[in-house]
């Protein structure tokens, strides 16, 4: 059982310490890649942006849901009420 006196030779230490160092770095960059591809879709690709207010109304008058009257009107009271505007 106790072959080589008890204790380990010189490589046994360097391969327990290589050993070691190299799974720190596995959980390391296991960590980094899981962290770094929270942000993004499927395929890795970034998400894309929501679309705007305006563009969701100019969808919906697109597709036919509301007419022309309506969509002036709230296009208007988008534009009113745009967060930094301040009737610039």
């Amino acid at each position: 059982m106790y072959w080589n006196g008890h204790g380990m030779g010189g490589w046994g230490w360097f391969a327990m310490s290589f050993g070691s160092v190299l799974l720190v770095l596995l959980i390391i960059a296991i960590v980094f890649l899981v962290l770094h591809g929270a942000g993004r879709g499927a395929l890795g690709r970034p998400d894309p942006p929501a679309p705007s207010a305006e563009q969701l109304l100019a969808e919906r008058f697109a597709l036919g849901e509301i007419d022309d009257e309506e969509y002036e009107r709230r296009l208007a009271a988008l534009r009113r009420h745009r967060p930094g505007w301040a009737g610039r």
